[in-house]
């Protein structure tokens, strides 16, 4: 209840209508954790990083019934840099939407998650954060891997015997990332998950007509005594290509959690291959707060030098090109060489 008024007075001073809402949340999560990477020919790096298990993140959700089974509904949400307690240039960097739902789905506008981006995150183990993070292994950079700007997005009801999807389009409006146009489609039953997704983009670095596109399914099946995921991924640009493959699981036990992940890729111009392995702990002090350890190992190829941590670019981008990471190339084990790291941090959600 505090959390309500709390966030409608803050609310308050942006529209005057804010009280008029059926309810709106304040929420978030913050997690920071200390980290050791060694990159062979490198620097040590020991920082206090964040987003070890999830991502740190401030967020309003509001809700107002319009009657008759329909809802209208805003989601701001800003990602917390809070190991220095600064905020993103792109305020709302992680979601800023407004919807209209009902019986007929949901109609979504503004910035969003991309679809070929569900799959990677709900299917990974660790979510994709972390030194776990499945997508540390990608050797092309896509455009919008994750989201994308002016979307308009339209989700299926949720009441059509376990099938689920999303359709996005989203105008390039003189973004560098160009136009994004894609869709996912699934079927959720019991402990079972499964669902495919495809899309294209136009690469305005490779001259604005070229696309990049991604294909990518991924399932999970939750035995119980543990839950298991996986999926397969394929981007492509007209000179190459790059396959990400992830199989993980979570092994819950009482307040405790173990996971572990194998993730590979491999690029088609030279058959490079990208491959990490990682372990992790998590101990939930309650439903709000957990403490967790996480160890990964990537190995690389000879024509790579992917690394741990997202302190630098872990793979080249649409033209082929490394850096132009945080980080510099410094920080980059040699071609061929391994990155190593663990990560000991404590997450809470508000």
């Amino acid at each position: 209840m505090k959390k309500s008024l709390l966030a409608l007075a803050v609310l308050g001073g942006f529209a005057g209508v804010a009280s008029a809402q059926s309810s709106v949340t304040l929420f978030g999560t913050v997690d920071l954790n200390g980290r050791y990477v060694k990159n062979d020919g490198g620097t040590k790096r020991l920082s206090l990083s964040q987003d070890g298990i999830n991502s740190s993140q401030l967020g309003f959700r509001g809700v107002e019934d319009l009657g008759g089974g329909l809802k209208a509904s805003f989601l701001l949400l800003a990602g917390v840099n809070a190991d220095t307690g600064s905020a993103n240039n792109q305020f709302w960097n992680r979601r800023a939407t407004v919807s209209l739902s009902g019986g007929f789905g949901e109609i979504r506008l503004g910035r969003d998650y991309t679809p070929t981006f569900w799959n990677t995150t709900i299917f990974d183990a660790f979510g994709t954060n972390g030194l776990g993070d499945s997508s540390g292994v990608k050797q092309l950079a896509a455009p919008d891997y994750v989201r994308a700007n002016n979307a308009i997005g339209y989700f299926l009801p949720s009441n059509i015997g376990g099938v689920y999807g999303q359709l996005m389009a989203a105008a390039a409006e003189g973004n560098n990332a160009g136009r994004y146009v894609g869709g996912r489609v699934g079927f959720a039953a019991g402990p079972f998950d499964v669902a495919v997704a495809y899309a294209q983009e136009r690469i305005i670095a490779l001259g604005g007509s070229d696309q990049y596109k991604t294909f990518n399914i991924g399932g999970s099946y939750d035995f119980g005594f543990l839950k298991l995921m996986g999926y397969y991924s394929q981007e492509k640009i007209p000179t190459n290509k790059d396959q990400v493959f992830s199989i993980s699981t979570v092994v819950p036990f009482g307040q405790n959690e173990i996971h572990v992940g194998y993730d590979q890729s491999k690029l088609d111009s030279n058959s490079n291959k990208v491959k990490k392995f990682a372990l992790g702990y998590v101990y939930n002090l309650s439903k709000r707060t957990a403490i967790y350890a996480t160890g990964a190992i990537l190995d690389n190829d000879s024509a790579s030098r992917a690394t741990l941590g997202n302190t630098a670019v872990s793979g080249p981008n649409a033209t082929g090109d490394w850096g132009g990471g945080i980080g510099s190339a410094a920080d980059l084990p040699t071609a061929g060489g391994k990155s190593k790291g663990f990560e000991v941090g404590l997450r809470h959600f508000f």
